[in-house]
């Protein structure tokens, strides 16, 4: 069990599967604050960089991707790295901001509540928007045939656009642009409800801190 939960290293490496061979003249130490406590689940914050199928991932999890400055108080184990829940996938061609969680609570919050829980992109576009176009982007678009709710959409500069919307589907975004005479460049989700992706550098990842919450 204490091996399992990442508390014995072998030469000053964590070791974590029990039946791993030892030599007579290798280190083997148990961390002082070792606990048979059982490993709670663990929530990924990770920046995925555009380009990538959100399938492939997982891959990209491990200890040389972790964000420095780690603060959640958790040492990198493999296992944390199992079962892990994709709560809402981003568009290949997007980057930004995926929660990964083997926490049910968490998973399902996101996933069953994901109407209510609003999303925050920015946006980059090229073209001239059409008159009336910010407006429209607001409150008056449809996609597959249903009538969007309102959202909140602003400029930030002359070619990025600040996206606040709930829930939104697949290519959504590109398509109320491309509604109001604008092609998106670029794709980014920067928060998800009251958890922002802030200084967490593309393509690493960090776990969630205690006191966040979505």
């Amino acid at each position: 069990m204490y091996i399992a939960g990442g508390w014995v290293q072998v030469d000053g490496q964590i070791v974590e599967e029990p039946g791993f061979r030892v030599q007579p003249e290798q280190q083997v130490t148990l961390l002082p604050q070792a606990s048979l406590a059982p490993v709670a689940p663990v929530t990924i914050l990770l920046h995925k960089p555009a380009g990538i199928d959100p399938t492939t991932l997982l891959q990209s999890i491990h200890a040389g991707t972790m964000a420095a400055g780690n603060r959640s108080g958790l040492q990198f184990l493999k296992r944390h790295t199992t079962n892990l829940n994709f709560t809402d996938a981003l568009e290949t061609k997007a980057s930004g901001l995926m929660v990964l969680s083997q926490d049910w609570l968490i998973a399902r919050k996101l996933v069953d509540d994901a109407a209510k829980i609003e999303q925050e992109y920015i946006v980059e576009v090229a073209g001239n928007i059409a008159p009336e176009g910010l407006a429209l982007l607001n409150h008056g678009l449809t996609f597959n045939g249903k009538a969007l709710p309102p959202i909140k959409v602003s400029w930030q500069n002359e070619t990025r656009l600040r996206f606040a919307l709930k829930g939104p589907q697949p290519y959504q975004i590109t398509h109320m642009c491309e509604k109001v005479g604008l092609s998106v460049v670029a794709l980014k989700r920067i928060r998800i409800a009251r958890v922002p992706m802030a200084s967490l550098p593309v393509g690493q990842w960090r776990y969630l801190l205690g006191y966040e919450r979505f």
